[in-house]
């Protein structure tokens, strides 16, 4: 399902950064005491009461600035993207001095945006300090919510009107079961003719600008008999007349895309590689647990020889370390060459993320691990693995039952992970490794 973005915006230094990371309960943004410390987006997905979402971190927004300041203009640019795309708006403001002309001017801003809006007074630290709220009523954008994100106030009641206002989904069963498909990556990389390539037929606008799509299309596909939904996020929703930067918008657009996915086919333009959007992209994918399948497109371009293909795969494994098990497909939508194998990776992958594995045979390999490689000791402490089980798919997802799990070190995690690669194959799926105690209340 596709989870509701909620975007913090507001005028520089007013606390929008130290809100994100107390409603991820991580710190994620950097915050400093200094105006415009974040500039670009910040994403990361959220939950409150059972309720996911994806939190998107934005610059400080300031009108009174001069079209040369770049950074200050793009900052603006950035935060106006979120604002477009995003489900709920909390607008935070600070409480201690009060509504400035570029509080007014965010405000107008977001009330054409046509979304719910949230005024959140935030450095409110104590009862008394609630009265600073009232002023905020002259924004128009309706109960002001007063906070402290630094000493975490106020934030239940907060979250809680945020995911009253989510927009409400109504799945087809039917459409659900289908395996899809996300197509992402940078503008301009061949998405767009990658799906007509697939569907045989002209069933998606190609040009040669980037952007040329202006929201998500579904399409279904089949393919050896099997049908599946294929999502092309080859360019911009935006409204008229708003100049923004398509560069950016990919990877909001592509989030929104990965979490309605259950495989992400990354696109990559064979003649620039790797980009970091790309590793932003294709992080986000490995994070949700989602399929991933890394395509070189445009591959009739670059001039070959016999180590060619080599040397590109070694590059996109180092710059994508955390994605090994990701299959590298080398295709050219124009002339067709290799398309073929796309179909045949999804099928395998789609089998591979709903690969289960039974306890008895879990425990064989496990009890052949430490034979190998016994957990190490750690403050004189002897670390038992007593039992691993298969909890779920999609991402596989296993739980290792251990003395003290808290001492086994992630470079053993490491290793358990790879003999299950080796041993079943997991291939384009990530693996989620569980450890747990006795402490914790499970049975040996």
């Amino acid at each position: 399902m596709d989870k509701p973005l909620v975007a913090v915006v507001g005028r520089p230094n007013v606390g929008k950064s130290t809100l994100f990371n107390a409603i991820i309960n991580k710190r994620i943004s950097i915050v400093e005491d200094v105006p415009g410390v974040t500039r670009d987006r910040i994403y990361y997905d959220a939950e409150w009461l059972g309720n996911e979402f994806t939190l998107i971190d934005t610059g400080g927004i300031e009108f009174l600035v001069p079209e040369a300041d770049r950074i200050a203009v793009g900052t603006r640019a950035q935060a106006q993207l979120a604002i477009l795309e995003a489900d709920v708006i909390l607008l935070v403001c600070d409480g201690r001095t009060g509504i400035t002309a570029d509080d007014e001017q965010v405000a107008n801003l977001l009330r054409s945006a046509g979304k719910p809006v949230l005024p959140v007074v935030n450095k409110i630290d104590s009862p008394a300090q609630e009265m600073n709220t009232y002023e905020f009523y002259n924004l128009g954008l309706g109960d002001p919510w007063p906070v402290s994100a630094a000493n975490r106030l106020g934030l239940g009641d907060l979250l809680d009107e945020v995911v009253r206002l989510f927009p409400t989904h109504t799945l087809d069963p039917a459409e659900d079961a289908l395996v899809h498909i996300a197509l992402v990556g940078r503008p301009n990389v061949g998405k767009s003719s990658l799906t007509n390539a697939l569907l045989g037929e002209e069933r998606v606008l190609v040009t040669d600008v980037p952007g040329t799509t202006r929201d998500s299309i579904d399409t279904h596909w089949k393919f050896n008999g099997e049908e599946f939904v294929l999502i092309d996020t080859a360019g911009m929703r935006r409204k008229a007349k708003v100049d923004l930067p398509v560069e950016h918008y990919s990877v909001l657009r592509s989030l929104r895309a990965i979490n309605r996915s259950d495989i992400v086919v990354l696109v990559l333009d064979a003649m620039t590689g790797v980009t970091e959007q790309d590793t932003k992209i294709a992080g986000y994918a490995h994070e949700a647990g989602k399929g991933l399948i890394i395509l070189v497109n445009k591959w009739d371009l670059p001039t070959k020889d016999n180590h060619t293909m080599a040397a590109y795969t070694e590059e996109i494994r180092n710059k994508l370390a955390f994605a090994q098990y990701a299959p590298i497909l080398y295709v050219s939508a124009k002339t067709g060459q290799r398309l073929h194998r796309l179909g045949e990776t999804v099928q395998a992958v789609a089998e591979q993320q709903s690969l289960r594995v039974s306890t008895g045979v879990l425990n064989e390999l496990l009890a052949d691990m430490k034979l190998v490689n016994p957990p190490p000791m750690k403050y004189g402490q002897a670390v038992r693995l007593y039992y691993m089980t298969q909890v779920g798919v999609k991402p596989p997802t296993f739980v290792v039952f251990a003395n003290h799990a808290e001492y086994v070190h992630f470079s053993y995690v490491r290793f358990i992970e790879n003999r299950l690669r080796e041993s079943f194959g997991f291939e384009g799926t990530p693996i989620r490794l569980v450890l747990r105690g006795k402490k914790d209340g499970d049975d040996e």
